[in-house]
């Protein structure tokens, strides 16, 4: 016989709606009696019915996943793995669900997220790219929904809560070093130029060098996707420059390895010939040969914020907005060296 919100309630000693309001995690219900009530949900196995909490107080228990258009660079990145973790395991803890979207087009995503506020069938959203005059962001605002931005707004920032790092100060340092190991002819791989995350991690790169009083190269500025083979195809073209690179500073561990790759076949050593600093700090870029120096930035932990905020959001509708920072730290590996002058042979090598 299954067991029911009356059972527990008689096993905790209280009445059947203070069992409602605990699982329903009610601020009007003291910690002790919460305590109480869970112990006896967990001794009796009770297991509550989602679908009629949903009916009765006209919320989902659900959280919608905005993922970048392309699903190429979902599915293949670590990045997205790793922050969904962070993600899920929130919230399982406030018992939320999680619904994803994606398309091939941002026109798809766009209409996924439209059919998923229309249809009422998320309590919330979080977003796991910001665009340059992102059209979800605005949607979103209008229809006064709640969400969370993963990476920083392009505009209105200050009105929008959001979980970022500090792409500017990131990239700066990383940067920053390889300048102290001597380097000056730094160039910098990153993703497509409509994200907010390549626009302020290039910020960071250009003030680095103007601090420096070292000129900018155009040149030296590739924008690819955050793929392998944009890692592959930024550095081809980077070392084929008249005056290539002695560093590199890459926006993302995936195209990194695509350049160790494409090195290796060039018959460019790292770091002998070039250094080259990476970001994410995923697994791979420990596994690397040589391993990469790479600036960890807590994916994971960058989820467990997003979906915490939200669900004060959802849970709250005065909740005030956020801007969160999660730190970051440069992870020095073996893919850095000082820089000791032209080496003899190097362009005949590729």
């Amino acid at each position: 016989m299954a067991i029911t919100i009356k059972d527990v309630a008689k096993h905790a000693n209280v009445a059947p709606s203070t069992v409602s309001r605990v699982i329903a995690n009610s601020s009007r219900i003291s910690e002790d009696t919460k305590r109480k009530v869970r112990k006896a949900i967990e001794e009796l196995g009770y297991h509550p019915n989602l679908n009629a909490r949903s009916l009765s107080s006209q919320s989902t228990q659900t959280i919608g996943l905005v993922m970048p258009s392309a699903s190429d660079v979902v599915f293949q990145n670590p990045f997205f793995p790793t922050v969904l973790q962070g993600i899920s395991e929130g919230a399982g803890k406030e018992n939320y669900s999680l619904q994803m979207t994606t398309g091939k087009s941002e026109k798809e995503t766009f209409e996924g997220v439209v059919n998923m506020v229309q249809g009422k069938r998320v309590d919330g959203m979080i977003l796991l790219h910001s665009k340059v005059e992102d059209k979800m962001i605005n949607y979103l605002k209008r229809r006064d929904f709640p969400f969370v931005v993963i990476g920083k707004p392009s505009q209105n920032a200050e009105q929008i809560t959001h979980v970022d790092n500090d792409n500017f100060r990131a990239m700066k340092e990383a940067a920053e070093y390889l300048l102290q190991l001597g380097h000056q002819k730094i160039a910098f791989i990153g993703g497509s130029k409509d994200l907010m995350v390549t626009v302020e991690r290039l910020l960071g790169y250009e003030t680095a060098l103007r601090n420096a009083n070292i000129a900018l190269k155009s040149e030296y500025v590739i924008h690819e996707e955050f793929l392998r083979e944009g890692g592959q195809e930024a550095v081809r073209e980077l070392m084929s420059l008249e005056n290539p690179p002695t560093a590199l500073v890459v926006a993302d561990d995936f195209m990194a390895l695509g350049v160790l790759n494409t090195l290796d076949e060039l018959g460019v050593l790292v770091p002998d010939d070039l250094s080259i600093v990476s970001f994410n700090n995923v697994l791979l870029a420990e596994m690397a040969k040589p391993p990469l120096t790479s600036v960890d930035i807590n994916i994971f932990e960058l989820g467990c914020q997003a979906v915490k905020s939200l669900i004060q959001m959802i849970e709250n509708s005065h909740e005030p907005v956020k801007r969160i920072i999660v730190g970051h730290k440069l992870m020095r590996r073996s893919s850095c060296s000082e820089w000791k002058g032209e080496k003899s042979g190097l362009r005949g090598n590729r």
